[in-house]
């Protein structure tokens, strides 16, 4: 455990930004999952209004540093491939 208050803020703040990535993490995940479901189950006109939802949480991840841009390009290039590849 820090002793040093600096340290002891440093970790207070580490702790905070913590629970905010896994819940953005978490965002991502259950977008995707429910859309590459969607799509296996050939609904594809709700995975299509899916499409914005997954793409607005990749770039706030994004945008956070919490994925890299090219990671969050990539992820969503991927998804709209696999939309137009069951149309």
């Amino acid at each position: 455990m820090p002793i040093i208050k600096s340290a002891k803020k440093a970790l207070k703040a580490s702790e905070n930004k913590r629970v905010f990535n896994l819940r953005r993490k978490k965002a991502i995940k259950d977008t995707i999952k429910e859309m590459r479901t969607l799509i296996k189950e050939g609904k594809v006109e709700e995975a299509t209004k899916l499409l914005p939802k997954a793409q607005k949480a990749l770039d706030k991840a994004a945008k956070t540093g919490l994925i890299k841009k090219n990671n969050a390009s990539r992820r969503k290039s991927r998804l709209s491939q696999a939309l137009t590849k069951k149309n």
